[in-house]
């Protein structure tokens, strides 16, 4: 190989080989070093093991190498999706241009760390409120649409469509397909989230995965899918373990299934259960109406037979003689009022005959009357020849003034 002094430049560039063999140089200082990560790719080849490493946060991956001398020395239950600490020491192979690590040591990562790790997170949402009972959206009584997010072909898929379509026929699904484990997992059930609950058509959203192991399921676990999950308008249902497993997609849900059967009964009512229900409620209001039927039927007989309804000159004839009573207690009254009337009357008139000008003409005086009308005072105001008007006790008479001598008088 061309030993080459000094920095490259145009007028003296590194050939390729010289560029692979100083980075091979620097990646070679490294050593080996103990790393943590999800396998996300598990295969065998010739008696070694080939796969990739993910970080658990940042979206890094790396390959690495398991040669067959040192297989003996790795668990026989590592795989896909397991969370694992391993020690490598990095390998660039100049021939392809390619890095990986080869692997001396893998093992699981202690359950304690990934129990501790969740559960400061699970105190970090619940905090947060995500957990809250209050923020708990209700299920559709009867889903028109449901939203279902599952791998593809899984058996939890079918089971949750099978049961669902058994106990309402009608219902109808709209399938995401998405990874329920790896290192596309948590990206895709994210995206599916999103999707199915900005869609008008889904009015719940299942996720489902027939279970697993532990670490199987910490992708459910996943900060960032879980806040999707908390965000979400749609009422969202987790059937994603058995009844120990607990992922937090569990806590932030609106309800939690133990299984993806158990989802599709909570879900999606039965309609032989309801037509029985209907029958039951349509029994008890055809009871509740016949007795009440019934019992007015026989109030209406009631009032029938009482004596006023039965025989309605009763009530006349019993008040027959008290009538009478009233009317000659009445009448008695009357004629009381009027024999008092009459006798004022009589009194009055008595009154009025000694005050009227006729009772002094049934004594033997006259009324004189001028031609005017005005009845004569004085004989001064009858000159002799004056025309006089006579009004005595029967009658009136004419007669001419004579000659009038003076008298005396006196007042009386």
């Amino acid at each position: 190989m061309t030993i080459v002094d000094g920095p490259p430049t145009v007028d003296a560039p590194w050939p390729v080989g010289v560029l692979s063999a100083k980075i091979k140089g620097w990646i070679d200082k490294l050593g080996t070093v103990w790393v943590e990560g999800e396998i996300t790719q598990w295969g065998m080849s010739g008696g070694n093991v080939y796969g990739k490493l993910k970080d658990l946060e940042a979206d890094a991956t790396v390959s690495f190498t398991i040669w067959g001398s040192v297989k003996a020395k790795i668990p026989d239950d590592l795989g896909q999706g397991d969370r694992v600490v391993a020690l490598v020491k990095p390998n660039y192979w100049v021939k392809g241009g390619t890095l990986t690590m080869q692997v001396f040591e893998m093992r699981h990562v202690g359950l304690g760390d990934l129990l501790e790790r969740l559960e400061r997170l699970r105190q970090t949402l619940k905090a947060e409120g995500l957990f809250d009972a209050t923020r708990k959206k209700p299920l559709p009584f009867l889903p028109h649409c449901i939203g279902l997010i599952t791998g593809r072909d899984s058996d939890a898929e079918k089971d949750v469509i099978r049961n669902a379509q058994l106990r309402w026929p009608a219902v109808e699904f709209r399938v995401a397909y998405a990874s329920v484990q790896g290192d596309k997992a948590v990206s895709e059930v994210t995206a599916a989230l999103r999707k199915l609950d900005a869609d008008p058509g889904v009015d719940v959203i299942i996720v489902a995965r027939g279970g697993g192991d532990f670490q199987n399921l910490l992708v459910f676990s996943d900060e960032t899918l879980v806040r999707v999950a908390a965000a979400c308008e749609t009422p969202i249902v987790s059937a994603i373990g058995h009844e120990a497993d607990r992922p937090l997609l569990d806590d932030v849900a609106d309800l939690r299934a133990s299984t993806p059967t158990d989802a599709a009964k909570r879900v999606v009512p039965d309609v032989a259960e309801e037509l029985a229900r209907v029958q039951q409620a349509r029994a008890r209001i055809g009871s509740r109406v016949t007795n009440l039927l019934t019992t007015e039927i026989d109030r209406l007989e009631q009032l029938r037979t009482r004596p006023v309804l039965a025989n309605s000159s009763w009530l006349v004839d019993s008040r027959a003689e008290e009538l009478s009573r009233y009317v000659a207690r009445g009448g008695e009254l009357v004629t009381l009022l009027l024999d008092r009337a009459a006798a004022r009357i009589g009194e009055l008139s008595g009154h009025l005959r000694a005050l009227s000008p006729q009772r002094t003409l049934d004594r033997g005086y006259a009324i004189a009357q001028l031609p005017g009308g005005a009845a004569l005072r004085s004989a001064k105001d009858a000159p002799k020849g004056t025309p006089l008007l006579l009004t005595v006790a029967q009658g009136r008479l004419t007669t001419i003034a004579g000659d009038a001598e003076p008298t005396a008088s006196t007042d009386s």
